[in-house]
This record gives C-alpha cells, structure tokens and sequence, in this order.
C-alpha cells in the first residue's frame, strides 16, 4: 500500500530551502528532535514549504524514536543490536537524502514513517 501524496509541492524561496537545509543538519548533528522543532515551530505559518518539510522530518524523527525504544527490549535476545544498528544506518542515509532534497526545493517522504503530525 502506498503511502497517500503530499498536496502539490510549494515552490520555496532560497530561503526558505536553507531552513530545510538547517533542519536536516541538526537532526544530523545531535539535535534530531529539538532542531527541526524549534524551526518548524517558528516558521510553519509563514512558509507552506517549512511546514510540509518540518512535518515530514518530525514524523521520521518520531518514527525513529519509537522504533528505538522497540529494540531496547529485543537486545536482551541478542536481535536488537543488529536492529539498532540498521536503524542508526537508515536515519544518516535517509536523513542525507532528505537534506540533498531539501537543497533541490523538494519535500521527501520518508519511508516506513508513522504519519503523526
């Protein structure tokens, strides 16, 4: 099943593409949550863009959030090491991805992300 599309992409000014440029670095950088929450926060009216692009990071940065804490318990059977390692794997690429997307004016779906926000 397919995720639904998000409504027509806005076209973002420059600045409004290094926001989500900003965005996805902090996330990269240690600032997963409070980062792309604080931006987006400020930003979501003024900007269709920022908020379209700060909702798909929160959603995937939940996502990962909730899927880490699923693999707390399951590293006492030995299978959540190898599961939070996959899942510190997918968040640098797919951050990555999401960040070179951003600097094209884009908004990327994360896959496998709970849609919360």
């Amino acid at each position: 099943m397919e995720p639904p599309a998000l409504p027509a992409d806005p076209v973002p000014t420059q600045d409004e593409k290094n926001l989500g440029l900003i965005m996805h670095v902090l996330s990269l950088v240690g600032f997963s949550l409070l980062g792309p929450l604080i931006v987006w926060l400020v930003k979501k009216h003024e900007s269709a863009y920022i908020n379209l692009q700060g909702r798909e990071l929160l959603n995937f940065q939940l996502s990962l959030l909730i899927y880490s804490i699923a693999c707390i318990p399951l590293c006492f059977i030995l299978i959540g090491i190898p599961l939070l390692i996959v899942l510190a794997l997918a968040a640098v690429v797919l951050t990555i991805i999401g960040l070179v997307k951003a600097t094209e004016g884009r908004i990327y779906r994360f896959p496998l992300t709970i849609r919360m926000l």
